[in-house]
């Protein structure tokens, strides 16, 4: 290993020298301990009796050997600290670790599963020309076994219908929320533990390999949530791990952060190197195709808090990371999850920037949302929140998030946002649907949304698959037939960072809640207009140059839940220059000019 570049933070393969690796007649395990007085290895292949380890290079680190131990076999780091007292930790480079409540690693052999994904891996795409539509997937919840104490189905179970869904509905990427392993399933994987283990509620190293191999063969990419910002507090992991704040601040003021947890001082260049050397990791062995970084803002300023300032050292620790990374991989995704207004999370780093290929558009989802929970008579006052991501949208490369932290804490589901009954929330969910996939930015959904889910997500239960309620099936064909459209129609996606892709055609229809604007790719050109108002609504939309129009999906469609009868090929009114329309409440179409 290059040591200066380990505790300099210019590290990106520090797992390939510490944690546990296989060799002829057994396995060496290596270990950052600096202030530890003593650490010894236990293991399945040592009957678990302490087994010294040596001190090697500067004495900071601390080498280990186990005769005959082979994968799949459990081990444990004994640390002494300098007060007498010592833990049982798990490895922080560990490949491998047990089921929750038990904490040993476990020996993984990351060779030994063969991919057979290099063909997807040549072409990969995801670029701002490129469509770019997310299917954001709980494992545990998507599906669950029925009269199990867990549920759970294997990675390797889960490949092909997830893979059948996503391709069904027009999803180009499944994003998982984080897989390394963490103890607590009501975190949803946020804190960890394990970080370069895959967790073992799905299986195996190999069984996650597998699944992303096999989601590759099908013409499918596959994103993971990475969380580089803190750690679960457990103290047979990384907490005091030396006995000393070892990954962490040493003072509660910066380093408790706001869910509890602990976070890491990325002042120090071994939690740099042990970081990138995580996310390296996911994406060289695992041929994962990005990674979505959670609580980017936390990073950018002191506890996430603006007021206190920026954190230079989060901020270097992003902009060298994602340089580093995109290096290696130049095709893999970086995805922020920022809800700041920091300048510059997807400029290059060479530009002074963060070097994100994507940031999520909180503002977008904030504001949509807010207005569509509003009473119709009072939407006209928040019109304008309507149309301001505008204003901004040129300032970053954005994503259009609807996420799962939209249907968790009390905010009950995402049909149950908008104002009204349930024929109304549906109808504005539809109109909410078409507003993502034809906005500007590319596009992400939690599982669950596609659905019309009656009620807030929750880890422990499967997604209501067996729901049979003709209006909310309805809904599901309506979020199905908008992915196709949206993966068919090139306008809706080449240009999306592209000045002259977007055009308002009415941002200004107060009264009616009504927006229309047209979306281009230079050769197509799509009209999208929906309004938002609890009376029909008459519009002229002034659209010189252009006679005819082909109605690709309307809201009110009856396979959709609406009261229209008609479909494709239905006759539209145009007036010398502008397209006559007559839109129902709540309502909106997708058209194709020409």
């Amino acid at each position: 290993m290059d040591y200066y570049g380990f505790y300099t933070g210019a590290c990106f393969d520090a797992y390939e020298y510490l944690g546990c690796h296989l060799e002829e007649g057994g396995a060496v395990v290596r270990t950052f301990a600096p202030a530890a007085v003593r650490v010894e290895l236990m293991g399945e292949f040592n009957g678990w009796q302490p087994t010294p380890m040596e001190k090697i290079y500067d004495g900071n680190f601390w080498e280990g050997r186990a005769p005959g131990a082979v994968p799949g076999m459990q081990y444990k780091l004994r640390i002494w600290r300098r007060d007498g007292s010592y833990r049982d930790h798990c490895d922080p480079y560990g490949f491998g670790m047990e089921l929750r409540p038990n904490t040993a690693s476990i020996i993984r052999d990351l060779g030994a599963y063969t991919f057979h994904d290099q063909e997807w891996r040549s072409r990969r795409a995801g670029g701002p020309d490129q469509p770019v539509n997310i299917y954001e997937v709980h494992l545990g919840s998507w599906r669950r076994r029925s009269g199990e104490e867990t549920g759970w189905y294997n990675y390797r179970e889960l490949a092909d219908p997830l893979i059948d869904y996503a391709r069904e509905h027009g999803f180009q990427y499944l994003e998982f929320m984080p897989l390394s392993e963490h103890p607590s399933d009501q975190s949803w994987g946020y804190q960890n533990t394990g970080f370069f283990s895959p967790t073992a509620r799905y299986g195996t190293a190999e069984d996650l390999m597998y699944l992303v191999d096999r989601c590759h063969q099908r013409g499918v990419g596959v994103i993971m949530d990475f969380v580089p910002v803190h750690f679960a507090v457990d103290d047979y992991a990384l907490a005091m791990y030396d006995g000393t704040a070892l990954y962490e601040y040493p003072h509660t003021d910066v380093g408790v952060s706001e869910w509890g947890s602990r976070n890491f001082n990325h002042a120090r260049g071994e939690v740099r190197s042990f970081l990138q050397s995580a996310a390296r990791y996911w994406l060289r062995e695992f041929h994962f195709d990005g990674l979505r970084m959670d609580a980017v803002r936390n990073l950018i300023y002191w506890q996430g808090d603006e007021r206190r300032g920026e954190n230079q050292n989060g901020l270097a620790f992003l902009r060298e990371m994602n340089r580093g990374l995109k290096g290696e991989f130049p095709g893999a995704l970086l995805m922020a999850e920022d809800s700041s207004a920091h300048r510059g999370i997807t400029a290059p780093p060479e530009e002074g920037g963060l070097g994100f290929d994507y940031k999520w558009d909180l503002g977008w989802m904030h504001d949509t949302l807010e207005v569509l929970a509003l009473p119709p008579a009072d939407r006209p006052a928040a019109y304008d929140r309507l149309t301001f991501a505008m204003a901004y949208n040129r300032q970053e490369r954005y994503l259009l998030p609807l996420s799962h932290d939209e249907v968790v804490h009390g905010k009950g589901a995402l049909v149950e946002k908008p104002w009204g009954d349930l024929s109304q929330r549906l109808a504005q969910s539809r109109c909410l649907v078409l507003y993502q996939y034809t906005f500007p930015g590319k596009k992400l959904n939690f599982m669950g949304n596609d659905l019309a889910a009656p009620r807030e997500w929750n880890q422990g239960e499967e997604l209501p698959w067996r729901e049979e309620d003709p209006d909310r099936l309805a809904f599901r064909r309506f979020f199905r037939d908008m992915g196709r459209v949206y993966q068919a129609h090139p306008a809706l996606w080449r240009w999306d960072y592209r000045e002259e892709g977007f055009a308002w055609v009415t941002c200004a229809s107060r009264e009616e809640v009504a927006l229309a604007f047209t979306r281009t790719d230079g050769k197509d050109t799509l009209l999208t207009v929906f309004q938002l108002s609890g009376a029909p609504a008459a519009l002229r939309l002034p659209l010189e140059g252009f006679s005819r129009g082909e109605v690709l999906l309307d809201t009110n469609w009856a396979i959709y839940g609406g009261g229209r009868d008609g479909g494709q090929g239905e006759v539209l009114e145009w007036k010398e220059g502008e397209l006559l329309l007559e839109l129902p409440p709540m309502s909106g179409m997708l058209l194709r000019l020409g």
